[in-house]
């Protein structure tokens, strides 16, 4: 009895395939009736009218550069104006003096300013009337030292 009954279940199949097949069967038909209405519909293209060809010239993009405002003092150099770019900060003056010599070697009029608060002498690349100038001399300068990290940090300062 044992072995009919294994004989009467494995002969059944499933019919839970045959309606698996028969809606897979019927999607794709669903499918391919869509494409087929879409690829039969005309499309249009909307009218474009041309535009008059007006050249003009392409205008650096300023990006408003934060500013750090400060007292400072002049300790060495010429003629601090409103804002300066500053690349680099030391609490010792040697060192400042140091990277002010360097920026004149390469052409820049640096300066030295002190910042009794904070202690810290402040090295300016370039000083300027406006914050515009200044910011960008000072994506002119990190553009010509890339690999020079510490003039990556360069900022703006706005004498007080």
């Amino acid at each position: 009895m044992a072995l009919c009954a294994a004989l009467a279940f494995s002969s059944c199949k499933s019919s839970e395939s045959a309606y698996k097949k028969a809606y897979e069967k019927a999607k794709q038909m669903e499918l391919a009736e869509a494409q087929n209405a879409a690829a039969e519909q005309p499309v249009e293209a909307p009218a474009v009218e041309a535009a008059p060809v007006v050249e003009t010239t392409p205008q650096p993009v300023v990006v408003a550069a934060p500013v750090r405002e400060e007292k400072v003092e002049l300790v060495s150099g010429d003629g601090l104006k409103a804002y300066s770019v500053v690349c680099g900060s030391f609490i010792g003056k040697p060192n400042a003096d140091g990277l002010k010599t360097w920026l004149e070697g390469e052409g820049y009029s640096a300066k030295v300013v002190y910042n009794a608060e904070r202690n810290m002498y402040r090295v300016i690349v370039e000083s300027f009337n406006t914050h515009a100038e200044a910011a960008r001399a000072r994506d002119a300068f990190k553009a010509k030292y890339p690999g020079r990290e510490d003039f990556q940090g360069a900022w703006l300062l706005y004498r007080l």
